[in-house]
């Protein structure tokens, strides 16, 4: 379903400053796969998310979604294939629109817009339903500003808005990371419950050993802008956070 082959991203080339980010990579996802990604800072993992989503060219190499060479598309243009929840809260809705009117945009992605956009009854009844799944209530508050939310409220509907429209690929890049440990935990639970329940096929970036384990079905450890570790079902899940960390040192 992905494909990444021989992927390799520099930064500064042919100055004082150069860097390889992302390292000849070459990575293989399957339709229903769900791959948690860990490493230290530097490491390229979300350099990586960002060369499949397009949001630079890369310096070689070759990326393919759902069978299409996105390798030389701008990140506009894979947005049909690819949904994506970022690290700020703040980052993926309209502060100043109804809750509703948020969904109705994510709704409406790639689609011809014109003065007339009104949200009909049959839309309105389908954000209630998946707003219903999150638990959080905001079903009853879909008039509500969505700048009015905390930021759990929004990454959970961030989360609803990214896969709306049911992507070929899931991109999460370390989204728990800006909240408190308890609304992390909720927001994981959320994201869990849509994957399984539609079957996406994720990369979630997290700095969190233990969800790393206990989440997807694969995991893969960068270190260098390369795949120095990579783990899978029952090996998967018998990993312990400790190893984790051992692994890191070693890598």
């Amino acid at each position: 379903m992905l494909k990444v082959d021989n992927v390799t991203k520099i930064w500064g080339a042919g100055t004082a400053d150069e860097n390889t980010a992302v390292d000849a990579l070459t990575l293989n996802l399957e339709e229903g796969d769900f791959i948690t990604v860990v490493g230290g800072n530097g490491s390229g993992k979300s350099t990586t998310l960002n060369a499949i989503a397009g949001t630079f060219p890369v310096d070689a190499g070759k990326i393919w979604i759902n069978g299409i060479d996105v390798t030389k598309h701008p990140s506009y243009k894979r947005a049909k294939l690819i949904g994506r929840v970022f690290q700020d809260p703040l980052m993926g809705s309209a502060a100043s629109l109804e809750i509703q009117e948020n969904l109705a945009l994510a709704s409406r992605r790639g689609k011809r817009r014109s003065l007339r956009w009104g949200i009909n009854k049959k839309e309105r009844e389908r954000y209630r339903d998946l707003l219903s799944i999150l638990g959080l209530g905001l079903e009853d508050r879909m008039s509500d500003k969505v700048g009015l939310l905390s930021g759990g409220q929004r990454q959970a509907l961030t989360l609803v808005m990214a896969t709306l429209k049911a992507p070929k690929l899931l991109l999460l890049d370390e989204h728990t990371a800006a909240l408190d440990p308890k609304t992390a935990a909720k927001v994981l639970e959320i994201t869990e419950t849509i994957i399984k329940k539609n079957r996406f096929t994720t990369l979630m970036v997290t700095h969190n050993m233990k969800d790393a384990i206990s989440l997807g079905n694969r995991l893969i450890m960068m270190s260098e802008g390369k795949i120095v570790y990579e783990a899978e079902g029952g090996a998967k899940q018998r990993l312990t956070p400790g190893e984790m960390v051992d692994r890191f040192a070693m890598g």
